[in-house]
């Protein structure tokens, strides 16, 4: 893989070079490779099948989560968050013990190490709320709960420079990643000043199907406002607001 320097940037394929851009600029590269189809019938390339079965599946289910969370997302992401996800659920899927390889899912791994990921590495929730919060899920009500404790805003949140008022964010998917579907809630407080006078108690609540036996995923995020004129804007547009797993749940 090659940088293109030049002024005038190119993309597609000349002979046997493919230019394109990426987040790290305009690359080239040289085509190159196995046959497809030796790949998909060569005895010799059945690892690569099996790696490339559970890399897809770890696609998909990365597609799932995201589209299941997606309110809450599209204000708090980076660009790289997609491979960043998949990475994270290709390792999952080979903590699964109970499938063979090539058939390992997600939801048979260790979904458990999802906790705590961050879908903003620009804006880390690990980095930017240091309030302590509590968690609880009740399957048998589907109700999923956080909840935090008076605080001072500027002494437990590193808010980027410009903000003037904050507000907590709270979503919870159930996730059926066989059949790529989900069902999502999602709560939050109103905008809050970025002040350091202490908050009210923020408790925040949604009701999921009950007595679900598929995986849970909750979602805990703050995101950053900037008051001109009496009106409400994103700061910077969400750039640094935060969003992070805050629990994994299975049966």
């Amino acid at each position: 893989m090659a940088r293109q320097t030049g002024i005038i940037k190119l993309k597609g394929t000349i002979g046997d070079i493919s230019f394109y851009k990426s987040a790290d600029g305009h690359l080239a590269r040289y085509k190159g490779g196995v046959d497809a189809n030796r790949i998909a019938n060569d005895p010799a390339f059945q690892r690569t099948r099996e790696n490339g079965s559970e890399f897809g599946r770890a696609g998909k289910g990365g597609k799932a989560i995201r589209n299941a969370i997606r309110v809450l997302l599209q204000n708090a992401k980076d660009k790289r968050v997609v491979s960043r996800l998949t990475k994270s659920l290709v390792a999952i899927t080979k903590t699964d013990t109970v499938n063979e390889r090539g058939l390992r899912t997600i939801e048979d791994g260790d979904m458990a190490t999802l906790q705590g990921f961050e879908f903003n590495a620009n804006g880390k929730l690990g980095a930017t709320l240091f309030a302590p919060y509590t968690t609880s899920l009740d399957r048998t009500t589907g109700d999923v709960d956080v909840s935090l404790a008076p605080f001072s805003p500027t002494v437990r949140i590193a808010a980027p420079g410009g903000t003037t008022h904050f507000k907590v964010v709270m979503g919870a998917a159930e996730l059926d990643f066989a059949n790529e579907t989900s069902t999502f809630e999602s709560d939050e407080t109103a905008i809050l000043p970025y002040d350091s006078a202490n908050t009210a108690a923020i408790d925040l609540s949604v009701a999921l199907p009950a007595n679900s036996a598929l995986p849970i995923l909750q979602v805990v995020g703050i995101e950053f406002y900037q008051e001109v004129n009496g009106q409400m804007y994103p700061l910077k547009n969400g750039a640094f607001n935060a969003l992070a797993v805050a629990k994994v749940d299975t049966v």
